[in-house]
């Protein structure tokens, strides 16, 4: 679990923790992703977090100085949009979130409804506004039919001095209510988002590495893909949580230098 020996021709970064945290960059996440470009590595960002739209984070990064292409962005907002176009296009959806992702679906074509009896399919995300009523509209729709899908099954989102309850807590709320596991997951770590990735990269999975802060998701999808996948000490996880933990990673590094081969 050493730093890498190689360079690979893609590299897949996820934001929150890994990157930056709050509005700064982390030490060393700049000029390592400034070098890696300079070699000629193709670098993509990656985050479960559906409250900004991948707009948000181009210009969030810009500001922090890594000028990042729209197109080299993917949000789980995004992979929640093609996995509902591919299944349900059209649909109406009762969606536990918050404004981005609300605008992302209805502009995808799909109706928004707040009514437990028109609704096709229940979304559970992020959502800092959730609420009783929500959550009875959801339990109502489930148990007249309605399917149940989520963006991400983050447990927190970190900030700055601490983190904020993510989607877990709604997806457990849903759950324990009616009794109905949530269909399909589509963020990190599942396929949905990495078969997404891979696209965008358009390179061989073997070619590719994946760096997070999280185990559960972001190494998790690296491996489950086929990619190495880093652990870098920055965000969620500690040196004893690695230690313990079943899913192991290629490489852990105490901040994203470590990914340069030495």
């Amino acid at each position: 679990m050493a730093r890498p020996d190689r360079l690979y021709r893609g590299y897949v970064f996820d934001l929150d923790g890994t990157v930056y945290l709050g509005d700064a960059l982390l030490p060393t996440a700049g000029a390592t992703i400034a070098r890696l470009r300079a070699l000629g590595c193709r670098t993509v960002f990656l985050s479960n977090n559906p409250t900004h739209p991948p707009e948000e984070y181009a210009a969030k990064l810009m500001r922090l100085g890594l000028p990042t292409a729209l197109d080299d962005i993917l949000v789980s907002t995004q992979v929640l949009v093609r996995f509902l176009q591919e299944r349900m296009p059209g649909a109406r959806l009762f969606v536990i979130g918050e404004q981005p992702l609300l605008r992302a679906l209805a502009a995808a074509g799909f109706e928004i409804v707040a009514e437990a009896a028109r609704t096709d399919a229940v979304i559970a995300s992020f959502d800092r506004t959730f609420a009783y009523p929500k959550l009875q509209v959801a339990f109502d729709a489930i148990r007249a039919g309605a399917r149940f899908f989520a963006t991400n099954g983050d447990r927190y989102c970190p900030v700055p001095g601490g983190g904020e309850p993510d989607a877990a807590a709604v997806i457990a709320a849903v759950e324990a209510c009616t009794g109905v596991s949530c269909e399909a997951i589509v963020g990190k770590p599942s396929r949905h988002t990495s078969d997404a990735i891979l696209a965008m990269l358009d390179l061989p999975a073997g070619e590719c590495l994946m760096t997070g802060d999280r185990l559960e998701t972001d190494v998790r999808m690296g491996l489950d893909a086929g990619m190495a996948a880093a652990i870098t000490l920055t965000g969620a996880t500690t040196p004893a949580m690695v230690a313990v933990s079943p899913i192991i990673p290629t490489y852990v590094v105490d901040c994203l230098a470590d990914l340069l081969p030495g």
